[in-house]
């Protein structure tokens, strides 16, 4: 029965959002507590949400603070040189553009965290995108899906829990993968290749100077000429397509801001709070900043605090200045952070009625004797909706060790099983259990319903393309 009603709970969720019928934060609320009540266990929701507080706190306390350094960090233009490099270098071609976020998230993933990446990624290309009235789902979900292959690092996160559930050496498990991700990571550019010419097709390319120079309401009437409107010279640089947008492109498109959007201002060169002369100091912060991560120096949520408490004092030394940055961005604030804390109301539930347990169980067991040889395999293709349903620690520590002791028993390495269970990561990287696509779709103000029905099918099949490299290379 708890097997049952775990999968309804995380269908109806995903139906309710994806169909907008509630907001994500009502939905991750709401759902898990109505059916810990009917699981017969209502009198314990309390102590579960307590407890998914407490494991997803010191998260909501790191994007809190993240949010508010690098939003400091557009303030004073710190990205401003990246925004304008990438829009010479891709001459406001929207293929290339698209591209230059697969490469950016690839990129900046090195780091290790997921919410750095998104915030640095979107930071850099919102103005842009906005700019030049692209798709925002395809921003979101290219840079999620490259975010996702790159999650795989040792110092990520999941290739740590597979070698600490299994007991293995995470350069054991990792290096022999290189080959498979990169063919991954090739897939992710191949597809930002097909969606950016898609863009190419309904948008057209701008130059230059109608792209950099113009005012924004006209490169809006430009680039919206796809939707039927604009001049003579703007329907021309549309390339004709005004009737061929896709109806998932539009409906991202079409919530997201009018001509005074706050996007637009992330390229205007005379804003108040740019400060060129502290440009150095903020770029060495920030590679300070990234590179204690990377070694562990301190917990990630000290590092952004400490970090955001010297931004601040540096570039805006007057109190009233700081108050008028943090109020600035104190909307993504709230708005990421109780995504973590009403997230937290549904991994408390699903692990506090022991539901993850029973889902993993009945998977496991549901599994044919003539598998075991091909355990590996098995496990790859599990792995890819086991965590976009669960959460890494429910994956790793609750099913792989089962999954790893099935394959034992015919003769299956568990460095095979534990590369194998890496596959489903880019499709992770989007699912409603992981705070940093929180971060992902409010900073670049996509419905999370949207950004998941146009992700899941394409960053599902990056995972088989990783898995099927795996098995060519011999890997898995």
């Amino acid at each position: 029965m708890l097997t049952i009603l775990g999968f309804a709970m995380i269908a109806t969720f995903l139906v309710l959002i994806m169909m907008k019928k509630m907001s994500p934060i009502a939905a991750l609320v709401l759902i898990p507590a109505l059916f810990c009540v009917a699981v017969g266990q209502g009198a314990k929701l309390g102590d579960y949400v307590i407890d998914g507080v407490g494991n997803l706190a010191p998260t909501a306390a790191m994007l809190m603070f993240a949010i508010v350094y690098f939003g400091v960090m557009i303030d004073v233009g710190l990205f401003d040189p990246i925004v304008r490099g990438i829009l010479r270098f891709c001459k406001a071609d929207p293929m290339r553009i698209v591209v230059g976020t697969a490469l950016l998230a690839a990129i900046v993933s090195l780091d290790g965290d997921g919410s750095t990446t998104f915030m640095i990624t979107v930071s850099a290309l919102y103005p842009l995108y906005k700019r030049l009235k692209m798709s925002l789902v395809v921003m979101t979900g290219v840079a999620a899906t490259a975010n996702g292959v790159m999650n795989t690092l040792p110092w990520g996160g999941p290739t740590a829990r597979a070698a600490t559930a299994l007991k293995l050496d995470a350069g054991d498990i990792f290096v022999p993968m290189i080959p498979a991700l990169g063919v991954g990571l090739l897939a992710v550019i191949l597809l930002a290749v097909v969606l950016g010419r898609r863009e190419r097709k309904r948008l057209g390319i701008l130059t230059l100077d109608e792209a950099i120079v113009q005012e924004p309401e006209t490169v809006l009437v430009g680039a919206g000429a796809g939707a039927g409107g604009g001049s003579d010279r703007t329907r021309k640089n549309s390339g004709g397509a005004g009737t061929g947008t896709d109806a998932e492109h539009t409906a991202a498109v079409a919530h997201d801001g009018d001509a005074d959007d706050e996007g637009f201002k992330g390229l205007d060169p005379n804003r108040a709070t740019l400060r060129p002369k502290l440009y150095w100091f903020n770029a060495g912060l920030t590679v300070a900043l990234l590179t204690a991560m990377i070694m562990e120096l301190m917990p990630i949520p000290v590092l952004f605090l400490l970090g955001a408490a010297l931004a601040l004092t540096v570039n805006f030394p007057h109190m009233p200045d700081q108050r008028a940055r943090i109020a600035a961005h104190a909307d993504n604030v709230l708005n990421v952070s109780g995504m973590v804390f009403a997230a937290a109301v549904f991994t408390g539930v699903l692990s506090g009625t022991g539901m993850v347990k029973h889902m993993a169980d009945w998977l496991v067991g549901a599994i044919p004797d003539g598998m075991g040889p091909h355990m590996a395999i098995v496990t790859g293709i599990l792995s890819i909706p086991l965590t976009y349903f669960m959460s890494n620690d429910g994956f790793y520590f609750g099913v792989l060790p089962v999954l790893a002791e099935a394959g034992a028993a015919h003769g299956v390495s568990p460095l095979e099983i534990a590369r194998a269970s890496l596959i489903g990561q880019p499709l992770h990287m989007s699912s409603p259990l992981v705070p940093a696509v929180y971060v992902l779709v409010g900073m670049a103000k996509v419905e999370f319903g949207d950004h998941t029905r146009f992700t899941v099918k394409w960053a599902a099949l990056t995972s088989l393309v990783v898995l099927c490299a795996g098995l060519l290379f011999g890997i898995i």
